[in-house]
């Protein structure tokens, strides 16, 4: 049996270090590798490029990273509720390549795939398609879009076990997946870590051939971004 296990976060980072590119799963405050984020903060790393759906909030998620001038570049499609992230961008102390969402999801899958380049319509006609090559299929045009390439994947799921056997919890299984196997080094932090066979085979939704760490996380504060209530 292979083990994926790591003692904690501290282990599951060995060889993160400055000028690095990360790929960090969750949407909005959802299923965000927070463990992982914290640790990056203390470690101080910086000129990181980070390929994220968003940065988070101010004070939480990646917006921790933005607020400790740790990022150089922001690879997302959202620019959200962080102020933080708004203002760095517009001032030009961060680099930003925003993307459209499905293409960000489908350049994490084809790197995850082994598949180097795609063509979408997604952006054709805008400024994401220039100075990328541009095809006509079938009477649409198509732009050509590299699969990303990064160092580390830092992602959150509900449940693993020690062969780094991944599910998924709810909208959780949002970048999360797609970003298993999609770096040099994937890194997973789980909720509740199982011995290899207590899980269902048919309810793994990332096998552990995909992860190369994993880790029980800890202290989860799992935020809710914008909370809306029913009027009485």
């Amino acid at each position: 049996m292979i083990r994926k296990t790591v003692k904690d976060v501290s282990d599951a980072l060995a060889g993160v270090h400055d000028g690095m590119t990360f790929m960090l799963g969750g949407f909005g405050l959802c299923g965000i590798p927070e463990n992982a984020i914290s640790e990056l903060v203390r470690l101080g790393v910086k000129d990181l490029t980070c390929i994220s759906n968003n940065a988070g909030v101010d004070d939480f998620g990646l917006g921790l990273l933005l607020h400790q001038h740790q990022i150089k570049k922001m690879v997302s499609s959202y620019v959200g509720e962080n102020d933080e992230f708004e203002r760095q961008m517009l001032s030009g102390e961060l680099e930003v390549e925003l993307t459209p969402q499905g293409t960000l999801a489908e350049k994490c899958r084809a790197a995850q795939a082994g598949i180097p380049a795609f063509y979408t319509p997604a952006g054709y006609g805008t400024e994401v398609a220039e100075g990328k090559e541009v095809r006509e299929f079938n009477g649409k045009m198509y732009i050509l879009e590299k699969a990303f390439k990064a160092d580390f994947a830092f992602v959150k799921a509900w449940k693993g076990d020690v062969a780094g056997n991944l599910i998924f919890k709810g909208t959780s299984r949002n970048f999360n997946p797609c970003m298993c196997g999609a770096a040099t080094i994937t890194v997973a932090e789980v909720e509740e870590l199982v011995p290899a066979g207590e899980l269902d085979p048919n309810q793994i939704h990332i096998p552990g051939i995909f992860v190369q760490r994993i880790f029980q996380g800890t202290d989860y504060e799992k935020r809710i971004e914008q909370r809306t209530v029913r009027q009485k």
